[in-house]
């Protein structure tokens, strides 16, 4: 398995290497710059041949638009797409299959996701106080924090990702981008769609979609998913979670009303629960620095380590299965709910007015005890060790947005505004749950009462609230001149953000540091689109955006820092070739950003044993630089033979900065963002007796990253194959009835890669990291009708 895995990794990165060398975009078109008229989805569908490559539709200029007319870089999976990848939840993403896409769990945790576009990647934005640098949204309804990022999806049609800032149409913290997710809308007529699933690890899924008959002018709909998997690592410990399982619950009930042709009522309840564990950590080396090794017990001479306890295992290159030691843990719980109201009235042919009013919640218990021995505090004779990171997390928000979306002679227009108001609150305790013996060959258990909520030495608590108020515009031009081949499109964003918190305890000490901070922006848009030939389209965009400052609740002082902001500049061109069989677009593109949110942190000893991370977050002086090239290439070669590839290059450059703790200006980096990523995809279908067969294949490639802003310690590079079998569309019975059966795969070649390295224990014991999740296979069945 090794020779095949290194022999299939040898072709695919060699067959990429020309399009590595040639320059690109991806073929996400369509965000906040929009040239395209719109194209409502029956007439896209109207224009696909069916020896073509079909019309992809997005929303990302808040209009239905074609793909390859939106001057933008955009990438869209559809619904088709995922079940391919077998992608269950955000957190699927992380495999790579979008170059450009990069999904991380902070820490180890899956309770929070980092997600990160043209490197434009926050490591630290789960606190109440700290914001995402790629906004996040469900039909349109922003989702303010990283928590709750990896639920269940629940029917969605498309994930659109947007790629550079989108901060006229999509406002604060979208500096690098977006990541748009639509669900589909109930039909009105009655159909049911079920999977069951079962897999390794204990897995099994299930998911169900029923629409029911109209009644009148009303539309019910229903979405419902189970998602299980047992851990992948075992915890010794009798009784006690392993690592790497999830079981997650999501239901979702949507009801349309629609009256008239010219008035649509969307209402929608969504609810999700999440209980997951982390990725185990493990100790990758011991003494890498090659220090002297000091004595088991008592005081440590400077500049020594001490000794390695026999039944710690190292283990730097194979995914273990076991835990060496064994730890108290528990599923960290993610609770999740929403509802939203969407209206939309067409007042007149040139006009379409609508609302949409959105509440959510977020509440998080977590509980993380991934490290074990492997962390700090590190061992001493009779001491206590494996840090249990303990926290809560609880989150509402209201967002009510208007707009007015039109298009009159040679004019396509969008106005809009937008209020935002969110309250968010969290507390942290990380106390020590196991003891050593003296010589390091066994330990027990320590009394649990401090890891129990009202009961704990907390860390830290703090409650942040933030209201916004925005106002925005954008209209495209697209005059008789030359046969209407050229489109000016103009935009401008206007947004007052107010944010205030307390950190109310340090170190189980109250406290009372506050901060309050007022920010008024102007973020302006700019794109020139030509049109020089049938299916091919030529672009210019500037753009600016901006992610909101804050303060560490990290800190010991509520330190606070300001906003960071981008700059963009990006050409780009979009071609659909050869009767629609080659759908290839290209961007190349230059951010410079100011501000640059960097984290420096520090890990102390506590006088209760444990320890302690204090995090502070500077802004970066000068100007960071991103810049790099995107290219997504699509190829229907025969009718049931489809084959797709996506390149993005990026290359960074942070000013260096001055460390608070060391008081030393130092190198700093971004983080989770490859210099190359690249993806493809084998698609193939054929007629079988009165069905069809189905086979995919995807491969996704990308280099080393950095874990940490502050240190050159690389992760590993990553080679993640997925692949998909089904027999679809069998007639059951006499109504109508289909079934389809699928054999998938993840990670097919069994890939293990550190994807997050830490050498914070680097002089008192080792490197530890996380490996990726292994080869997971199952089978679903769908029966729909």
């Amino acid at each position: 398995m090794a020779k095949l895995h290194f022999l299939l990794r040898t072709a695919f990165v060699a067959a990429a290497a020309p399009a590595m060398a040639a320059t690109a975009e991806d073929p996400l078109a369509a965000a906040e710059g929009g040239s395209g008229a719109a194209v409502p989805a029956e007439a896209a569908a109207a224009e696909d041949d069916q020896s073509g490559l079909a019309t992809i539709v997005v929303t990302a200029t808040r209009r239905e638009t074609d793909l390859q007319r939106t001057p933008i870089s955009i990438s869209v999976m559809n619904a088709e797409d995922l079940a391919d990848r077998h992608v269950k939840s955000l957190t699927d993403l992380a495999d790579g299959s979008i170059p450009g896409l990069r999904v991380a769990t902070f820490e180890a945790r899956q309770s929070a996701l980092t997600i990160g576009i043209r490197g434009i990647v926050p490591l630290d934005a789960n606190q109440p106080a700290r914001e995402q640098g790629v906004g996040v949204y469900i039909d349109g309804v922003y989702l303010g924090r990283q928590h709750g990022l990896g639920a269940a999806l629940l029917d969605v049609e498309r994930i659109e990702v947007l790629k550079g800032p989108q901060g006229t149409l999509f406002g604060r913290n979208t500096e690098g981008g977006a990541v748009n997710m639509v669900t589909r809308a109930p039909s009105g007529d009655f159909g049911m769609r079920t999977t069951l699933g079962v897999g390794n690890f204990g897995g099994y899924n299930a998911d169900t979609h029923i629409n029911l008959p109209a009644i009148g002018n009303l539309s019910f709909k229903l979405d419902a998913a189970i998602q299980h998997q047992n851990a992948t690592v075992r915890d010794p410990l009798p009784g006690q979670a392993g690592w790497n399982a999830f079981d997650r619950r999501g239901l979702r009930l949507a009801a349309r009303w629609r009256p008239s042709e010219a008035l649509t009522a969307d209402l929608a309840f969504d609810i999700s629960r999440d209980a997951n564990t982390p990725f185990y950590s493990q100790l990758l080396n011991y003494n890498p620095l090659g220090l002297p090794i000091g004595p088991a017990a008592g005081a440590l001479p400077a500049g020594q380590i001490r000794p390695l306890p026999p039944i710690v295992e190292v283990e730097g290159t194979r995914r273990m299965g076991v835990a060496d030691i064994g730890v108290p843990q528990q599923p960290s719980v993610d609770k999740a709910a929403g509802a939203s109201l969407r209206l939309s009235w067409r007042a007149a042919p040139w006009i379409e007015l609508r609302s949409i009013s959105a509440w959510r919640r977020v509440e998080v218990e977590q509980w993380d005890n991934s490290g074990g021995a492997h962390r700090v505090p590190a061992f001493t004779a009779n001491g206590n060790f494996s840090r249990y990171s303990l926290a809560g997390l609880w989150q509402h928000q209201f967002s009510q947005e208007l707009q007015a979306v039109g298009s009159i002679p040679q004019l396509d227009y969008t106005f809009g505004l937008y209020y935002f108001d969110e309250k968010a609150s969290d507390d942290a305790a990380t106390p020590s749950t196991n003891r050593w013996n003296a010589d390091g060959t066994a330990y027990t258990i320590n009394d649990p009462t401090p890891t129990v909520r009202g009961s704990r030495s907390l860390d830290r608590a703090s409650t942040a609230w933030s209201r916004s108020y925005a106002a925005y515009g954008q209209a495209t031009w697209t005059p008789d001149l030359l046969d209407g081949i050229v489109h000016l499109t103009l935009g401008g964003r206007y947004t007052h953000d107010r944010k205030r918190g307390i950190l109310s305890i340090v170190n189980n000490a109250p406290t009372n540091f506050t901060f309050a901070q007022t920010t008024n922006r102007f973020d302006p848009m700019a794109t020139l689109a030509i049109d020089p030939a049938q299916g091919i389209q030529v672009y210019a965009r500037y753009a600016t955006g901006y992610r909101a400052g804050g303060a560490s609740s990290r800190s010991l002082t509520y330190r606070a820092f300001g906003p960071e902001e981008v700059r963009s500049y990006e050409i780009g061109a979009k071609s659909e070739l050869f009767g629609r069989r080659l759908r290839l677009n290209l961007a190349g593109f230059r951010m410079d950003r100011t501000g640059s949110q960097i984290d420096f942190n520090l890990v102390t000893p506590q006088p209760n044993g444990s320890t302690r991370n204090t995090l502070e977050t500077i802004n970066a002086p000068g100007t960071t630089r991103i810049w790099g090239v995107e290219i997504e290439a699509t190829a229907r070669l025969t009718e049931g033979l489809t084959l797709s590839a996506a390149y993005a290059y990026t290359h960074t450059s942070v000013p260096p900065t001055l460390n608070p703790f060391s008081n030393q200006i130092q190198p700093v980096f971004i983080v989770f963002t490859p210099r190359n990523a690249v993806s493809g995809a084998i698609d193939y279908s054929v007629p079988v007796r009165g069905a069809t067969f189905r086979a995919h294949l995807d491969a996704n490639y990308a280099d080393a990253t950095q874990t940490f802003d502050i240190t050159p310690v690389t992760n590993d590079s990553s080679f993640i194959v997925n692949g998909r079998l089904s027999l679809a569309d069998i007639g059951v019975g006499s109504g109508g009835a289909t079934l389809a059966l699928s054999l998938w795969a993840r990670n097919l070649l069994n890939e293990a890669h550190v994807y997050r390295r830490d050498p914070a224990n680097r002089a008192t014991l080792g490197d530890y990291g996380n490996f990726n999740a292994p080869r997971t296979y199952g089978i679903d069945a769908t029966i729909a009708f």
